[in-house]
């Protein structure tokens, strides 16, 4: 696969869903990847990336941004409290709020800085222990909670469960943004980003389908 070959795909899922390409954002999810690997998709002209963890991100995305214009960095991943100034020192959007203690973290980090990184807030939609999110049964709370604070919220953000159907649960976080009047949808990941378009996502999270296997270290 390639990144050619995944923007076809895109296009054509969203053929599909009678919905327009440019609704959709690419977020290259370039965790554990080697230099090479990253620097050979800047070059090729894409400009939207996606980081699991502040530290591993620090260490290379402050060059390639000033190496490369307009890159638009995505938190993926859960961001600790202690990690919450230098996560929205350097990321564009962070798709993992999951704890109104995080929330108003955040919200205090924003007054001291004088702006904030675009915000989704995470669903467990498959109510999986080892999963962060709020349960969908917490979620509309969450989010009245979280507006409250005054914050930038985007939409929702889910991980589906490994061996269920992903369908069923982007159809279920679509369901909760619309009741609430969020229009972001971040869900979708290499194996199932086109199901997750046909059901309204404007953000799809792909790694291995682009950049190749990751590599161990």
């Amino acid at each position: 696969m390639s990144l050619p070959e995944i923007i076809a795909r895109i296009r054509a899922a969203c053929a599909r869903a009678d919905r327009s390409p440019a609704e959709v954002s690419l977020i290259a999810v370039s965790k554990v990847q080697p230099p090479e690997r990253v620097e050979a998709v800047l070059d090729a002209g894409h400009r939207i990336f996606g980081e699991n963890r502040v530290q591993e991100a620090q260490g290379k995305w402050p060059a390639w941004k000033d190496a490369y214009g307009g890159v638009e960095l995505h938190l993926l991943g859960p961001l600790q409290s202690n990690k919450v100034r230098p996560a929205m020192e350097l990321f564009d959007t962070i798709h993992s709020i999951d704890r109104i203690k995080l929330a108003r973290r955040i919200a205090d980090m924003a007054q001291e800085m004088g702006r904030c990184p675009g915000l989704f807030l995470q669903v467990n939609t498959g109510e999986e222990d080892q999963k962060a999110g709020v349960s969908p049964s917490e979620a509309d709370a969450f989010i009245r909670e979280v507006r409250g604070l005054d914050l930038p919220v985007l939409g929702l953000m889910c991980i589906p469960p490994a061996d269920e159907t992903p369908s069923l649960h982007f159809a279920l976080l679509a369901k909760i943004a619309a009741r609430n009047g969020l229009s972001g949808l971040s869900m979708g990941m290499s194996a199932d980003f086109e199901q997750a378009i046909a059901l309204g996502a404007t953000h799809v999270r792909v790694g291995s389908a682009i950049f190749g296997a990751r590599v161990a270290g």
